[in-house]
């Protein structure tokens, strides 16, 4: 099992890449004790038999340069394929600005191939590849060296699958003229927006059960702070505070450190020094927000009173859509969405490419009474009215 340790090396490895149609790749990483990921290894291989077209690249090696990796990353010749590839995708770009182009994601081709909802990799191992799979290394910590021939195993074997994996799909997908519909998932996964956290839109994710303007000011600025803060020093947000005492702090608002430390879930480190001062801060600032400028709680769907039944009637749609289709349903849209439909609601995701072809057409027709459903043994069939 090659490991490379030298720029030389993988500037040699990355030309020879750049002569196949596509890799495979797949990272190893800690962020239990970071805000951002570490980083530890890197897997890639080519098309090929076994693992003499597969290496380690070990990005904790002293003076090893990715930079012939980041230029293979934006051949557009080469086809770079994931599994579940958010994360590693977010190592990546916070680290030199990189999203890989073109980009192929194992997860979401197998979910519109009809394999499931959010499958995992070793799941498709054993449906596709036919081979089992040693998970025993899965947490370990990849930051110690030398690694185990375990480890290398392991890690070796999440892009040598992933080979066959890729190819079957990509057969699947051509034959039933489905490459454009994973090509519309991927727009997140290629989206900078979805790997940059905005501290100032930190607070939306905190649950409130008060949704006043002027409690969600404090609990604003309180978590702008928070991400501020974790983000500088490279921390997990928790570590500098949790949600329960954000929200408690938003509550009893102190401006003080004595009016700090009567705090019950703030942890000890919070109750002196920057994060102190900085919760001070943020509760002063927040104090000074004009009404006109309080922020408002995000729009949440209320499901409207008399459509129950037609929900369930969606629910039923959507279930057999799905099958007929051979995708997975919560890729076409979630329960939310469903009841959302129902209310009245056609600004949505569903009524457009190709979900809106599978589903939201026929949705629209039985909310306006065109269409019914009926029960044909284990099956739903749509009957005209």
């Amino acid at each position: 099992m090659k490991i490379i340790t030298k720029t030389a090396e993988l500037d040699a490895f990355c030309q020879i890449c750049t002569t196949h149609d596509y890799i495979t790749v797949d990272t190893e990483f800690l962020r239990e004790r970071t805000y951002y990921s570490k980083l530890c290894l890197i897997q890639i291989a080519y098309p090929g038999e076994g693992n003499e077209s597969a290496v380690l690249i070990d990005p904790l090696s002293e003076g090893l340069s990715l930079a012939p990796l980041y230029d293979l990353y934006q051949d557009e010749s080469v086809v770079k394929v994931f599994h579940a590839a958010r994360q590693d995708l977010e190592i990546f770009f916070v680290d030199k600005g990189v999203i890989p182009n073109p980009l192929f994601d194992t997860q979401v081709a197998a979910m519109v191939c009809g394999y499931g909802e959010q499958v995992g990799y070793e799941t498709l191992v054993r449906k596709i590849v036919n081979a089992p799979l040693d998970k025993s290394s899965r947490f370990t910590d990849w930051s110690i060296r030398p690694l185990s021939d375990r480890q290398k195993t392991y890690a070796l074997g999440d892009v040598t699958h992933l080979r066959a994996i890729y190819e079957h799909l990509k057969r699947s997908l051509e034959k039933s003229n489905r490459h454009a519909w994973v090509q519309e998932e991927l727009g997140i996964l290629t989206n900078p927006d979805t790997y940059i956290v905005h501290p100032d839109e930190s607070w939306k994710r905190v649950k409130t059960r008060n949704g006043s303007g002027k409690m969600l000011s404090y609990v604003r600025e309180l978590a702008r702070f928070r991400e501020t803060y974790a983000q500088t020093r490279n921390i997990p947000r928790n570590r500098v505070y949790k949600d329960d005492a954000l929200l408690e702090l938003a509550a009893t608002k102190p401006t003080s450190h004595d009016q700090l430390k009567k705090s019950r879930l703030l942890l000890r480190d919070a109750r002196g020094g920057a994060i102190a001062d900085g919760i001070i801060n943020a509760v002063k600032t927040a104090s000074k927000v004009e009404p006109k400028d309080y922020p408002q709680a995000p729009e949440v769907r209320v499901k409207k009173q008399g459509n129950d039944g037609l929900s369930d009637l969606l629910r039923v749609l959507l279930k057999a859509s799905a099958e007929k289709a051979g995708v997975a349903s919560k890729l076409i849209c979630n329960a939310a969405d469903l009841d959302a439909i129902a209310s009245g609601d056609r600004a949505l995701p569903v009524f457009s490419g190709w979900r809106h072809m599978v589903f939201g057409n026929d949705a629209l027709k039985l909310c306006a009474g065109k269409i019914a459903l009926s029960a044909d043994k284990d099956s739903v069939k749509i009957v005209k009215v």
